[in-house]
């Protein structure tokens, strides 16, 4: 009987012991891992557009979705980084279609439309499926009231007005294709600010606000009412 009655808490502590375990040796976001393996049938062959492209996360998501069988776009400020980049993913992966575009998310709308419009033709103008959005400016930590206007200004024009406009002048043309997928780098500081870190904490809540009501009004007016067909999918990653 003892037996009985025991064996259902040793199951559930058994279970609670692996996911804890899961959860402190796994290499990347938990509830994203959750979900299983990547699919490649999802990317193979999709046009995926990567900012932030030359180093760190941005690298990194460009080596996995070559692995996928995408077609990537990488972009940066930094040519030389970006092409160091590609030389290493076409290394590792031989048959990857990349091609390296250079951009400056700061430089104004004017320049992003040209940006937009020269991604949009590579590939056979194909378009572009996935846009990711990794490019953020980040500084040294510094107390709110020590920041200046030049930084305030440095960091919006980038994690916010950049990825903003850049987001306003792709949409149109996925829509218009019937499908297009954005996945935004955001930041824990989007939601649990902390010392040191306003101006950044700040643009990332800008940011985390934008694309939560882009995503709500894409459903309301083009997902369902005007154009069934065409879809916007907005992830956001903190």
């Amino acid at each position: 009987m003892l037996l009985l009655v025991l064996a259902p808490v040793v199951v559930v502590a058994a279970a609670a012991a692996f996911i804890l375990f899961k959860f402190a040796t796994v290499d990347g976001d938990f509830t994203l891992v959750s979900r299983g393996a990547p699919r490649r049938e999802k990317v193979d062959g999709k046009v995926v557009w990567i900012t932030g492209a030359s180093r760190g996360i941005g690298e990194v998501l460009a080596m996995q979705f070559a692995s996928l069988g995408a077609k990537l776009i990488l972009s940066a400020r930094n040519r030389e980084e970006l092409e160091r980049v590609k030389n290493s993913i076409v290394n590792k992966h031989p048959d990857s279609r990349v091609e390296v575009l250079p951009m400056d998310l700061s430089s104004g709308e004017e320049s992003l439309k040209e940006t937009v419009h020269e991604a949009e033709s590579l590939f056979s103008n194909a378009g572009v499926d996935y846009m990711i959005h990794n490019a953020a400016f980040e500084r040294e930590k510094r107390r709110a009231l020590e920041e200046t206007e030049q930084a305030l200004k440095a960091t919006f024009d980038v994690n916010v007005f950049g990825t903003i406009n850049l987001t306003r002048l792709l949409a149109t043309s996925m829509l218009d294709r019937g499908m297009g997928h954005f996945v935004v780098m955001s930041s824990a500081a989007g939601k649990v600010p902390s010392p040191g870190q306003a101006l950044y904490s700040a643009s990332k809540h800008a940011l985390n606000g934008y694309f939560a009501s882009l995503r709500s009004e894409v459903l309301k007016y083009y997902a369902v009412v005007i154009m069934p067909a065409n879809q916007l999918y907005i992830v956001l990653l903190c």
